[in-house]
């Protein structure tokens, strides 16, 4: 019996065993809801397994890819790094574009909670930022802080690259790559953990709570689109001058699928990092390039943002001309770089973003308890968006360094079977 599971498991693509796992999870959640609370364990399990392994895989491999002396290993993040900011700010103008062409107005009659603690600005939101590098290296690691995680692993790899012996990096690189063994093991239980999710997120929340948000979801919904279909693959086919659909289709199929429903860029980086070998890509450059980009590049959340803050706008008969848009994009763009990795990030940020329109915080906090009833499919999509687009512009950054080279290949955008 436990012959047959295992040859099922590892002979069918773990992206069908994830469709079944989906099925099941709606078809109980409609028909069998005694049993959700049984099932939702599976989703708990599965996510709290990936947020608790990802700081250790992140620090060993970063600490690891430092001490191996690989001298290009800096140079190659800073394409990836303005890839992310040049995708996070356009991002933020396909977000404001579609809200003046489709104006959305908000029942803000949701009372705030009083329990929520937004920052009060953009100066805030940079120096949290700024202190999250000198975190407490301990303190980083149990808090999921991947700037400080980021930071302190690669200061002790540089400190080894120069102090530790051969023993040592040896050593170094067998625990790096123990530690990614367990990491898969964790995300070959994905279907049971999506099951769980589905289950629970279909069986309490349903359709019924965004039906009266359906303009507004629908605005943020098709802007996530058209940044994930129409301008992500136009960025990436400039870099590489390759058709960028077959490396957009398997960042979105093999790392949004996960993101859609663990709904959180911190837990989907394991998965990440296993697409990026996938790929064929540098260790050396992912396993810096993908941590951070769950910090810092965050599409989704910007067009959250400025979305939101228009609606508010809207709502209360403000009138936006240009200039004023323009720097909500630049405001919504920085917002979402100090956005946390994790379910609902974005949604505090909102009233940053509020504030440039003279908006108060009463108001804008009602705007983001509109933003957590929608956030049963907008925060799904949102990290979709986001997490997809850590692996596409790691790729899209190497491949066009190939491109340069004369060494890229159209079958090299499309990532080897599992």
């Amino acid at each position: 019996m436990l012959t047959t599971i295992k040859k099922w498991v590892t002979g069918v693509a773990l992206i069908k065993q994830i469709a079944i796992g989906l099925v099941i999870g709606i078809v109980i959640a409609l028909f069998f809801q005694p049993v959700i609370p049984v099932v939702k364990i599976f989703g708990d399990l599965f996510v709290k397994a990936l947020k608790g392994v990802a700081p250790i895989l992140v620090f060993f491999l970063v600490m690891n890819a430092m001490a191996q002396k690989k001298e290009n290993a800096e140079n190659s993040i800073q394409p990836i790094i303005e890839l992310y900011m040049i995708a996070t700010f356009c991002a933020s103008l396909v977000g404001v574009g579609m809200s003046f062409l489709f104006p959305t107005t908000l029942n803000l009659t949701v009372a705030p909670d009083a329990k929520l603690a937004p920052p009060s600005g953009i100066v805030e939101v940079l120096h949290s930022l700024i202190l999250s590098v000198v975190d407490n290296p301990v303190s980083a690691l149990m808090h999921a802080n991947y700037i400080g995680i980021l930071a302190w692993a690669v200061i002790l790899g540089i400190a080894l690259r120069s102090t530790a012996g051969e023993a040592t990096r040896n050593c170094l690189n067998d625990l790096a790559g123990a530690i990614t063994k367990m990491v898969s093991w964790v995300i070959h239980f994905a279907p049971l953990g999506i099951m769980g999710l589905v289950a629970d997120s279909v069986g309490t929340a349903g359709l019924s709570a965004l039906l009266g948000y359906a303009q507004l979801l629908g605005v943020l919904i098709v802007s996530y689109g058209l940044v994930a279909f129409v301008m992500n693959p136009f960025i990436v086919y400039m870099k590489t001058r390759k058709n960028p659909y077959p490396l957009v289709w398997a960042t979105v199929k093999d790392s949004g699928v996960y993101a859609f429903f663990t709904r959180s860029s911190a837990a989907n980086i394991p998965v990440n990092l296993s697409l990026c070998k996938r790929l064929g890509l540098n260790p050396d450059t992912y396993t810096i390039s993908i941590p951070l980009g769950a910090t810092i590049n965050m599409a989704g959340a910007s067009i959250t943002i400025s979305v939101l803050a228009l609606a508010a706008a809207h709502t209360l008969g403000l009138a936006i001309d240009l200039p004023t848009a323009f720097l909500l994009c630049i405001v919504s763009s920085i917002g979402a770089c100090g956005t946390s990795g994790v379910a609902g990030g974005s949604l505090l940020l909102i009233p940053v973003a509020c504030a440039s329109f003279g908006i108060g915080n009463d108001i804008s906090m009602q705007v983001v308890a509109v933003g957590f009833i929608i956030s049963v499919l907008e925060d799904a999509c949102e990290t979709a968006l986001n997490s997809s687009s850590d692996v596409l512009f790691t790729a899209t950054a190497e491949f066009a360094d190939r491109r340069k080279k004369g060494t890229l290949r159209a079958e090299d955008m499309v990532p080897k079977e599992k």
